[in-house]
């Protein structure tokens, strides 16, 4: 999926903490910068910090634990500038912040047209592309937790590295419409939090059935829903700003929802033996088959994971 190279992706909710607009190089690399902490390999044979973080959760801690300082103390998100270089949808396609820029953008314009419909009280959510460390409305952060939604802030917070490791350590391809993956199911966490389910749910408890995978799973479904509309999104002149999905697409897609299972972590990429009672995210075939929904069903009632029986 490529975004429409004249399409105007310019943002005023989307910003760049600590270094700035334009500090990033095209497809998300920093031009002559080696491996970073948390996310670069440790050694010859080392493995992401991201997957400690990512089993931690899946063994039924919260993430937010290990934010720098006392996550329970909210603070004020960081002071971001614009990514300046980032105008069209060209800038888009070729490098990974300017695509979170149009990804949010797109979702905006989706978004603000079917959650209202749904009877939710449409704000559009912020997004902050940070690197090693950044200040959120819920703590300070580092980027071994990767791209997370702050409802203290009501903003996505994207390290845009982990696209890098979604890749080469997870499985996932290197396909454009696995990233945007990424970004609308934080954006789905985004609706959630607006309609109420996030504050609602229960995630004192894990497993496959558990709140806890049933909003996750939702968020899957709502990035599904995205991706049917994403042909639809318009910028602020009318223009598309994405070309219509094709079937390889939406196999990209796929292949980052089977990346992130917590069979998948727990088993290939953690080497551990697979705990379905410790579940916070659900398996890849439930997060794949709630995508799937989301996308050929494109509504947001066909993604009440709350109601289903089983998920």
């Amino acid at each position: 999926m490529t975004f429409n190279p004249n399409a105007e992706i310019r943002s005023d909710n989307v910003s760049a903490a600590g270094r700035g607009g334009g500090g990033f190089s095209p497809r998300g690399g920093r031009g002559g910068r080696g491996g970073r902490g948390g996310l670069a390999l440790g050694g010859g044979a080392g493995c992401l910090l991201l997957v400690v973080v990512l089993v931690y959760a899946l063994l039924g801690g919260n993430p937010l634990d290990l934010f720098v300082g006392d996550s329970t103390q909210q603070g004020p998100a960081a002071a971001g500038s614009s990514l300046e270089s980032c105008l069209t949808g060209a800038d888009a396609n070729e490098r990974d912040d300017c695509l979170v820029q149009a990804t949010v953008e797109s979702a905006d314009s989706t978004w603000g047209r079917l959650a209202p419909e749904a009877g939710i009280d449409f704000v559009e959510a912020q997004g902050v592309i940070f690197e090693d460390q950044v200040q959120t409305g819920c703590g300070a952060a580092t980027a071994d937790v990767g791209p997370f939604y702050c409802p203290a802030d009501m903003t996505l917070y994207v390290d845009v590295s982990f696209f890098d490791a979604l890749a080469t350590q997870y499985g996932a391809d290197d396909g454009q419409l696995a990233k945007m993956y990424v970004i609308a199911h934080e954006y789905g966490h985004h609706i959630q939090n607006l309609s109420g389910v996030m504050a609602s749910a229960d995630r004192s408890r894990t497993g496959p059935q558990s709140d806890g995978v049933r909003l996750e799973l939702q968020a899957d479904c709502y990035a599904g829903v995205w991706a049917h509309h994403a042909a639809n999104s318009v910028d602020d002149e009318g223009n598309a700003m994405l070309a219509p999905l094709t079937e390889q697409d939406i196999d990209s897609a796929l292949s980052a929802a089977s990346a992130v299972g917590d069979d998948h972590i727990q088993g290939e990429v953690a080497g551990g033996r697979v705990q379905p009672d410790t579940w916070t995210h659900g398996s890849s075939q439930q997060r794949r088959s709630w995508f799937t929904t989301g996308y050929e069903q494109g509504t947001i009632g066909s993604c009440d994971t709350f109601a289903a029986p089983e998920v």
